[in-house]
């Protein structure tokens, strides 16, 4: 394992897969590669699982079929790992953690997201896919906060933690699920009795944890948290249709008041150079995206999010568009990245058009 782990980080690899019956491999700019060598066995992946996994979590796995877990790999790197049961046999995928916090400019959001870190109330959403550097952009905003604000008790909630934050000018409290408390639900509950201004929800996975948020929110706390939803209709329908019918007029009410801002965001493979490149929709609130939330009417947001841009909102189409102009991102990632297939095919055609035209007046 250590010889896996030490290739993972020398070739910046994002994830190290292990299972029976093929040879290891690993995510390269999102891409996986096999590992030159034999195929693991059944004994050798229950001996490449046992030499990062606590007695513990090995029962957790045995009892439960799975365990999550960070590990440090010396002062090399962390890990995020998932160990889990798949036909009867032990696999695992290990997910490197980056040891250095990227700034604003290096993930490549908009300057105008630094403003949010400084609402004294409210509900920040951090949202895409696995594997799409959420967790990244939230480490990056706690330590802009941790760094700025000497005003402020971070507690963050995780599963597992990943991130490590020491105190700066702020104080920070980081609790894991399953080591420090045993669910979001009750690190939640107990949270408000500790005197909190920013609160971290590693993961909004289930009702309880979205409810103990959006409570939160209200009670005059700063509230960031992720879900695996694109785009930010999709997240506030996602939030609303968690709870039961009777509830979800009354959240839609909450929702309209508190939430500050949902990023949704992308990871696509760069043309110009090996690496990805971040992709990004900010819907902000305003009076109008209020009201749309609140009567029921997200399917209009995209429409307001389009023409928000003096409120610091990305459409996540024109982002698109705007990557691929500059040669960063390739067609077929516009076309099966957008919302809307068919509006950006028309779109590329357009720009393409204009591409060819400009060459041809370079060669004249």
């Amino acid at each position: 394992m250590s010889d896996l782990l030490h290739l993972v980080v020398k070739e910046g690899a994002s994830d190290l897969h292990v299972r029976v019956g093929v040879p290891p491999a690993i995510r390269l700019n999102g891409v996986l590669q096999k590992v030159d060598g034999p195929a693991i066995t059944d004994e050798s992946s229950e001996e490449l699982m046992r030499s990062i996994t606590s007695d513990e979590n090995v029962q957790e796995v045995r009892e439960r079929g799975g365990a999550d877990f960070a590990f440090a790999f010396g002062e090399m790197a962390r890990f995020r790992v998932s160990v889990f049961k798949e036909k009867g046999r032990f696999a695992c995928v290990l997910r490197q953690i980056p040891t250095t916090l990227l700034t604003f400019e290096q993930i490549g959001l908009p300057p105008s997201v630094k403003e949010l870190l400084y609402k004294p109330r409210g509900m920040c959403l951090v949202t895409g896919p696995t594997g799409s550097g959420k967790s990244t952009t939230l480490a990056s905003m706690i330590d802009i906060i941790n760094v700025e604000r000497d005003d402020a008790h971070i507690v963050t909630v995780e599963d597992p933690i990943e991130f490590y934050h020491n105190h700066k000018n702020a104080i920070i409290t980081q609790r894991e699920v399953h080591v420090d408390v045993p669910s979001f639900g009750e690190a939640l509950r107990r949270v408000l009795r500790q005197d909190p201004d920013i609160i971290l929800v590693g993961e909004m996975r289930d009702l309880e944890t979205i409810e103990s948020a959006i409570t939160a929110a209200e009670t005059g706390h700063l509230v960031f948290g992720t879900l695996h939803t694109t785009g930010a209709a999709k997240t506030i329908d996602r939030i609303v249709n968690a709870f039961p019918t009777n509830q979800q007029n009354t959240i839609r009410i909450q929702l309209s008041t508190v939430l500050v801002s949902v990023i949704s965001q992308l990871l696509c493979p760069r043309a110009d150079r090996p690496g990805r490149v971040a992709i990004f929709e900010i819907m902000n609130l305003t009076p109008s995206i209020s009201a749309l939330i609140r009567d029921n009417k997200t399917y209009r947001i995209n429409s307001d999010i389009q023409t928000g841009a003096k409120y610091g909102m990305v459409n996540l189409d024109s982002y698109l568009l705007e990557k691929y102009q500059a040669g960063l991102i390739v067609e077929d990632e516009v076309i099966t990245k957008a919302q809307d297939p068919g509006t950006i095919m028309e779109k590329l055609r357009n720009v393409q058009a204009g591409m060819a035209a400009d060459e041809e007046e370079e060669d004249v």
